[in-house]
């Protein structure tokens, strides 16, 4: 698989985790760590907005990609890497499941690091 494959990849399932969110969002959150606010999951207005940053977040991968700017990729897959840190540190702030917060959030930083590091060369 190509550099270039890996980062459409990553674009599109973080697309697809965004648009789990805004579709089904009790569900989307049981996977990220958490439980739906105190509000109807299907209204909890904060996992609307995780659904939609992470949507967007994905979809810039692919305008960086059609750019054809690997090494532009490189530095916004290092900085959007932050969310996924910081989302694990919500898990477990929130008494959520170390299994997510390491292996899901933890594993999603390390693959963005890890692609970043390829399309830098």
């Amino acid at each position: 698989m190509s550099r270039t494959d890996r980062s459409a990849l990553l674009g599109a399932g973080i697309s697809a985790i965004g648009a789990g969110f805004v579709l089904a969002p009790r569900v989307a959150a049981a996977g990220f760590g958490i439980t739906a606010g105190r509000c109807d999951g299907a209204t909890d207005p904060y996992l609307a907005v995780k659904g939609v940053r992470d949507i967007a977040s994905g979809v810039v991968v692919f305008v960086l990609l059609a750019g054809g700017t690997p090494r532009i990729l490189a530095r916004y897959m290092v900085v959007a890497s932050m969310i996924p840190i910081g989302d694990g540190i919500i898990v477990l702030r929130g008494n959520g499941p170390k299994a997510t917060a390491y292996g899901v959030h933890g594993g999603t930083a390390a693959a963005m690091l890890a692609i970043a590091i390829v399309l830098s060369r």
